[in-house]
């Protein structure tokens, strides 16, 4: 009988058990199975922050074992940059709505060619809330021609596909939240509804491995990485091109969500509008979104920590 992979992993890690404290693993996607595996045969496993481990210098040529022999050595001197092992009862859910984010963007896609076909065959637009009325056969008779017809209506279809699969998706990680209460309170935050509530949620994981606001405030990409030298700009900590506050290690779907909430908080509450107006007027209207997502990341924080409803006057008071 051949041996599984893992099997042979475990077997080449036995002779030295005794003397392994802790084991680094490196992946940038496809480890779940490695990791679990490791705990549960009792191995202390550590997840690699790959795009934050420090380059060796030095070295003509490279490979596996030498770079495994960097990680260890980093490891070994407590410098090893470390990502979060994700708790396995929830990690499938939400893996499960971030592929919504797939999902959408298809979805988007297909609606776009049929607006283009639209505008090319009558010259006119046909907005996406009129889309979304239109019924099949009304749609059918947009377009005389033949070919262009059948190619709408065959795109038309799978876009009401992709939207009842989204719906039932949506259902789905709202049933199996483990903590439906984190919801809740996330949502008496301005411009958080169930789909950025669930991201939050979710992405953010227990808040208790937050040491402070500000980890929590910087792992959402909501503080800026800048290294200043006699009051001047040097270059920037943890980033690579990108937006103004550049690509950083963090989790793009947290800063996607409270960026999303700060655009809908600033449309429909008066007392964020008010202070997100003060901060325009004096910084790029991005500048000033970003700061109200900051001030939401911080207060949902506090709700996570807490238990707690948000608080306005606390958060722009």
């Amino acid at each position: 009988m051949s041996l599984t992979p893992f099997s042979l992993i475990l077997a080449d890690f036995e002779p030295y058990r005794a003397e392994l404290a802790s084991v680094a693993v490196e992946s940038t996607y496809n480890g779940y199975w490695l990791v679990d595996g490791l705990i549960d045969h009792g191995y202390d496993v550590r997840l690699v922050h790959t795009t934050a481990v420090p380059q060796y210098d030095g070295l003509k040529h490279g490979n596996d074992h030498s770079d495994a022999l960097h990680l260890a050595q980093l490891l070994r001197l407590g410098l090893l940059p470390e990502g979060y092992i994700y708790p396995r009862a929830q990690r499938a859910t939400r893996d499960l709505l971030r592929r919504r984010f797939m999902l959408v963007r298809q979805a988007v896609q297909l609606m776009l060619t049929i607006q283009s076909s639209f505008s090319r065959s009558t010259g006119k637009q046909l907005s996406a809330n009129a889309l979304r009325r239109i019924a099949p056969d009304e749609l059918e008779a947009l377009f005389p021609d033949v070919s262009t017809r059948y190619g709408v209506l065959l795109q038309y279809k799978l876009w009401l596909t992709l939207q009842e699969q989204i719906s039932s998706l949506e259902q789905w990680v709202r049933k199996d939240l483990a903590r439906p209460g984190d919801l809740m309170r996330l949502r008496s935050v301005p411009g958080i509804g169930p789909i950025l509530g669930m991201t939050i949620a979710l992405e953010t994981g227990p808040i208790e491995r937050f040491a402070s606001v500000g980890e929590y405030a910087s792992y959402c990409r909501m503080v800026e990485s800048v290294r200043l030298s006699n009051g001047k700009k040097k270059g920037h900590g943890n980033r690579t091109t990108g937006t103004p506050f550049g690509r950083k290690s963090g989790n793009r779907y947290l800063c996607w969500a409270y960026i999303e909430a700060a655009n809908y908080a600033t449309r429909f509450n008066p007392q964020i509008r008010s202070w997100y107006d003060r901060k325009k007027a004096t910084k790029h209207r991005v500048v000033a979104i970003k700061a109200v997502a900051h001030k939401l990341a911080r207060a949902c924080y506090h709700v996570l920590r807490d238990s707690t409803e948000f608080d306005p006057k606390r958060a722009f008071g």
